[in-house]
């Protein structure tokens, strides 16, 4: 799919998890701005390609035929996860292989075989997807929370290897993001009032859009990022910014 017209025009982008949730917003947003965009994914549908991240040779393969088709590779959004985590001492041990896999191996091997056409062109915008759990933890996170700091501190040393060879790599951490995923986690009755105790914790009180992390996601694509790398940036409605007690409303803030 692509566009015409906007700020990534030409530039080929490969998005992991694209079938559904923030993938599929960005697959949306990129080919509204002129991305040739190749969108992968475990649960494929129309016009995306399956791929299981954990698979290196899928991997590969898809890469080579990226470029094969389209001659570059410019973009990757490494959208791919799944949910997961627990008290440390009733996590499974294969539920927390099966985390780690997807979370953080996964991002590295798509990252590892997006790299090699990277370092033939010398340009590049990497874009790995944690989470603000990767940068605070939380209850009961455990293995999802681990997998996501992984994928922060694998963005900064990436950011160092590569920068001199005009490859890019930041990440995003979102916060709470109505998704597929997140109702699928926080949608039941029995969730629902730690559920508004999440809400409330975002400063802006809601939860995030999907679009509104692919607004960031294009940013970081985008040539207006040209001198931006190594970052872990919070899209969180103010989630990490601190406390809320409830005083700005004595101040008269309301």
């Amino acid at each position: 799919m692509s566009g015409a017209g906007g700020r990534i025009e030409g530039k080929v982008a490969l998005i992991t998890g694209a079938a559904s949730g923030l993938g599929l917003a960005t697959a949306e947003r990129f080919a509204k701005e002129g991305a040739v965009v190749v969108g992968a994914d475990v649960a494929a549908n129309d016009g995306v390609r399956t791929l299981d991240v954990r698979d290196e040779a899928a991997v590969a393969a898809l890469v080579d035929a990226i470029v094969a088709e389209h001659g570059r590779l410019d973009v990757v959004v490494n959208y791919a996860g799944i949910a997961g985590g627990g008290p440390v001492h009733l996590v499974d041990g294969d539920d927390w292989d099966r985390v780690l896999e997807v979370n953080l191996k996964g991002t590295f091997l798509v990252n590892k075989h997006a790299l090699r056409p990277m370092l033939a062109q010398h340009s590049g915008s990497i874009i790995n997807i944690a989470s603000v759990e990767g940068l605070q933890g939380t209850e009961g996170g455990s293995s999802y929370n681990a997998s996501k700091a992984g994928v922060v501190m694998l963005t900064r040393n990436m950011a160092i290897d590569y920068g001199r060879v005009g490859i890019r790599v930041n990440a995003i951490c979102p916060g709470f993001i109505d998704t597929p995923l997140f109702q699928a986690v926080m949608g039941s009755d029995h969730m629902a009032r730690f559920r508004d105790e999440y809400r409330d914790d975002h400063m802006l009180g809601r939860f995030g859009r999907p679009e509104e992390i692919a607004a960031a996601a294009l940013f970081l694509a985008s040539d207006d990022a040209s001198f931006v790398t190594g970052v872990a940036l919070p899209v969180d409605g103010g989630y990490l910014a601190g406390t809320r007690t409830g005083l700005s409303e004595l101040m008269g803030i309301s």
